[in-house]
């Protein structure tokens, strides 16, 4: 079985609502910011040069199932594995769980983009040592 890449987020009070309970649109920011240090640890950027051109990896899907709360100054173990692997495309699907308590489940989808300044956003065959390095982590 393939290992998620985890880490952790503390839940900040900025991110509770008036109960103390994280908001549940803070859930995304939360996915982002774990896919964005999971992208970093296999050493490229989810907006980054690669053979002369900028990449970007534009959402085009996101989604979160709320299992039960999760309150202020709480630590949220976030694990993350591709879902799916496309072409052009990657899905990653989260765990995220608080003293061994689901917490909530979620995926982003994005699209590997070529972004060029002054010309349409275009979506690109997603680079071969990018593809390389998320296939260890396809559930």
């Amino acid at each position: 079985m393939t290992e998620p890449f985890r880490t952790q987020r503390l839940v900040e009070f900025h991110d509770t609502d008036m109960a103390g309970i994280m908001h549940f649109a803070a859930f995304f920011q939360y996915m982002e910011s774990a896919e964005h240090e999971f992208v970093r640890s296999l050493g490229f950027s989810v907006h980054s040069q690669i053979d002369g051109e900028t990449i970007s990896y534009p959402r085009v899907a996101a989604s979160c199932d709320y299992l039960s709360p999760v309150r202020c100054e709480e630590v949220l173990d976030i694990s993350i594995l591709v879902e799916r692997l496309g072409k052009k495309s990657i899905t990653y699907s989260f765990e995220m769980a608080s003293n061994g308590r689901e917490i909530a489940v979620g995926k982003i989808t994005c699209v590997c983009c070529r972004v060029t300044p002054g010309k349409a956003i275009t979506s690109v065959p997603l680079p071969t040592e990018v593809r390389e390095k998320l296939l260890a982590f396809v559930a």
